[in-house]
């Protein structure tokens, strides 16, 4: 099946939906059952898509995480309140006191929060490396090294990773490697074709698509799901049933949208490159962002998200840039059906071990479904207020 199909199709067999076209709304906690022998055989299935009790699923949650089994091509997948519910429970499934950690330096800043303040007080001791390192990461390598954290590209920066090199040396040190896709939806990247173990979604974004729910899956090999389905579920991660009906149904038009936003970003991007006020565009899918030979050998497309850099602006001539925005509203998270803008004055405050080579703040826009036009007169609108403060 092509990918559009596979959207349409994924995690609606008979045995979820019944005679309805969508998998139904099914809240629970207690599961009941009419004889002990029921009750002992759901017991020893209880890891398998069975009612068992409420925090493992009821047929919403199945319906779904069969989707995305079907979708990135993992064996399992387990469902948490938001994305970055998904990297910690992940994290602290494969991770324990005396361990060792390989993180990439440009990841989400919650999940720096999470190595350096929780992570450091467990005894997990953290070291960030070069998304760029490729397989030269093999020299970060400890005895006690035990899983590497990829997020490619980088939600802020763009950086792309070569996942497949990485993945590779992580493979010959039996090092897990887990992999932050949410840039790239479910469909944009096949991360267990790559080598990845483990792959995260921030659902809360695409997936979902309009801003008004919040989730988080990590979808595994079969040789990783079985630690990650139980020690999940022991750390007390679960999500709402109706949050999860609603991922299900963002699945089926998640095609569609991404190609809108793709095309508005690229057309946004272009034009942006020709303002003499800019410095550089973090696209993934230009030629000049980092890892773009990587980009298009493992991605299919892109998306909304990207940044650009200013040749330079004062804090105020920033604020006057965003401030007066009509249609980018200033918030933060992104793959819902609007625009949004944030800026970074100091890249560099957010690096460990990586020099940013630029002096001026970054702005990043996530494009939405709004008329490219419109966005555009949007900003060139916010460009005038910047050369006037």
């Amino acid at each position: 099946m092509k990918k559009e199909t596979q959207l349409i199709h994924a995690g609606r067999s008979k045995k979820w939906t019944g005679s309805a076209v969508n998998p139904p709304l099914v809240r629970a906690s207690t599961i009941v059952f009419d004889t002990m022998q029921e009750l002992k055989d759901a017991t020893k299935q209880r890891g398998n898509r069975v009612p068992f009790y409420g925090r493992r699923g009821t047929q919403t949650h199945f319906a779904f995480q069969e989707a995305m089994c079907e979708l990135e091509g993992g064996a399992g997948c387990a469902l948490y309140p938001c994305g970055a519910a998904a990297i910690s429970g992940a994290l602290l499934s494969f991770l324990k006191q005396g361990d060792h950690l390989l993180m990439v330096d440009t990841a989400y800043e919650p999940t720096r929060g999470l190595c350096d303040k929780i992570l450091a007080g467990l005894g997990i001791t953290t070291t960030y490396y070069d998304p760029m390192v490729g397989a030269e990461i093999e020299q970060l390598i400890q005895p006690n090294t035990k899983v590497i954290f990829l997020e490619s590209p980088g939600s802020l920066t763009m950086e792309v990773q070569d996942i497949p090199a990485i993945c590779q040396v992580a493979k010959a040190h039996n090092i897990i490697t887990i992999l932050d896709n949410t840039w790239a939806s479910p469909i944009l990247c096949r991360p267990f074709e790559l080598g990845v173990d483990i792959a995260i979604q921030a659902a809360t974004k695409y997936i979902i698509g309009h801003s008004d729910v919040m989730l988080g899956t990590a979808t595994a090999t079969s040789a990783c799901w079985p630690t990650l389905r139980e020690h999940s579920y022991l750390l007390g991660y679960c999500a709402s049933a109706d949050d999860v009906y609603a991922a299900s149904r963002g699945l089926r038009t998640l095609s569609v949208r991404l190609k809108q936003h793709e095309q508005n970003a690229l057309i946004i991007a272009k034009w942006l490159a020709a303002r003499p006020e800019v410095e550089a565009i973090r696209h993934p899918a230009f030629e000049d962002s980092p890892g773009h030979a990587f980009f298009r050998r493992d991605f299919s497309g892109s998306n909304g998200l990207f940044s650009f850099i200013l040749k330079q602006g004062s804090s105020e001539q920033v604020q006057a840039f965003i401030e007066g925005m009509q249609h980018f509203k200033m918030g933060f998270s992104w793959g819902g059906y609007e625009s949004l803008i944030t800026a970074t004055m100091n890249v560099q405050a957010l690096r460990t071990v990586t020099s940013w080579p630029y002096s001026g703040p970054l702005i990043r826009l996530h494009i939405g479904l709004e008329n490219p036009d419109d966005l555009i007169d949007d900003l060139a609108q916010a460009f005038a207020r910047f050369a006037m403060r």
